[in-house]
């Protein structure tokens, strides 16, 4: 039995998440071509990825990571619902992205407290200190902070070799300002992070022997300390998320992070 494609509205609503512009019908059609076509090219790709991993596997798999079992997450979360009577797929897929964020930001607290104590395994005692670390305060406000630092975290721990992908930034975006992005403000400012990061290591390799200005060279590590730790984007982010909040748009546009304020 062939599967129907995509619904035009339920792409519609889809789209409403990362664009407040209105779809007209034939850009709703196309919008569900388009995408089972680079379904056409995805699944292909996945299925063989799969098998040379494992050639007997009988299910298609993300050959490009190792995520918690789907059955075993949507099981354990029935278990746990007391005012509905049961669990969606789309509930499941962000329980296992929370829990694997939180296993992330675990483990990074964890190795690091058993860096701190110069040995080279986790041990329980660096798991208690983890602990502590990421529970939440009774302080509103600190809570927010600390949500904002958890998605950044997050988005570190996941990304190899620390580099911003749209996916990536799109993510952080909803977490730290509560609203999506569109590609255009995704480009622009992955754009703007490339720029100011090449501007902070020409000012770090200038002033690396301290010359006549060492404070110079102590506010540009500060400031790379700040790109590393994600503290410019989510700056960057909540400055355009607060424009386009005064437009009483759903999503952050192009137009809002060039508006906000200086990134320097």
């Amino acid at each position: 039995m062939v599967a129907k494609p995509y619904s035009a509205s339920h792409i519609a609503a889809v789209a409403a998440h990362y664009t407040t512009m209105r779809l007209s019908g034939d850009v709703k059609e196309r919008l569900v071509t388009l995408l089972c076509e680079e379904l056409d090219r995805l699944v292909p790709q996945m299925e063989s990825q799969t098998l040379s991993q494992d050639p007997e596997r009988k299910t298609l798999d993300d050959p490009q990571r190792s995520r918690l079992n789907y059955n075993r997450t949507r099981e354990l979360m029935i278990d746990r619902i007391a005012h509905v009577e049961s669990v969606g797929s789309a509930a499941v897929q962000a329980g296992i992205d929370h829990l694997e964020q939180h296993l992330a930001q675990l483990l990074r607290h964890a190795a690091e407290a058993a860096e701190r104590d110069r040995v080279a395994t986790i041990k329980p005692r660096h798991l208690d200190r983890a602990v502590l670390n990421t529970q939440p305060t009774e302080d509103d406000e600190a809570g927010q902070d600390g949500g904002e630092a958890s998605a950044a975290e997050e988005f570190v721990a996941s990304q190899a070799g620390g580099l911003l992908t749209p996916t990536a930034l799109l993510s952080m975006a909803k977490s730290i300002a509560g609203m999506g992005v569109t590609r255009e403000a995704l480009d622009e400012l992955l754009d703007l992070y490339a720029e100011v990061l090449e501007d902070l290591e020409e000012d770090i390799r200038s002033h690396a022997q301290l010359g006549s200005n060492p404070m110079h060279f102590i506010e540009s590590i500060n400031a790379m300390k700040g790109m590393m730790t994600l503290g410019w984007m989510r700056s960057r982010l909540n400055r355009a998320a607060d424009h386009a909040k005064g437009r009483d748009a759903k999503v952050i546009e192009l137009q809002d992070v060039i508006n906000s304020q200086s990134y320097a």
